[in-house]
């Protein structure tokens, strides 16, 4: 059974996370193999790429199994452009001073769209 949602997400994940690693590329070149040799930029590029691998995964396993079970998929467009967007606002405040909305607004939604996907598996699972 295809998953149109889940894959159409998990591209855009994919293309994000490629995006985050490349920004780690100029700091790797400049000879830091390995850590990020005492540079916050290159730190906070770092982290933005984990917590990006961090936070994905789950998502896109709550959207697939969501999908699967027949969740409204209007429902779970939104949820996952919503992660897609936060994470890629949180990215971008990654590398912001801070505090900024970006990386807020992004963390923010990446919780929100985690929690309410958890609270909507857990509804098909067991029922309402």
């Amino acid at each position: 059974m295809p998953l149109p949602v889940t894959l159409t997400i998990a591209a855009a994940c994919a293309i994000a996370n490629l995006w985050l690693a490349s920004r780690v590329v100029p700091g790797r070149l400049r000879g830091v193999a390995v850590g990020d040799g005492g540079d916050p930029g290159m730190t906070a590029r770092m982290r933005a790429h984990a917590n990006f691998a961090e936070y994905a995964p789950i998502v896109l396993v709550l959207l697939a199994a969501i999908e699967l079970s027949g969740g409204a998929r209007w429902w779970l467009w939104c949820a996952g452009a919503v992660f897609v967007v936060g994470r890629l606002a949180h990215a971008i405040g990654m590398t912001r001073p801070s505090p900024n909305p970006f990386r807020a607004g992004g963390i923010l939604s990446t919780w929100a769209v985690t929690a309410a996907l958890a609270g909507w598996a857990l509804v098909l699972a067991y029922g309402a």
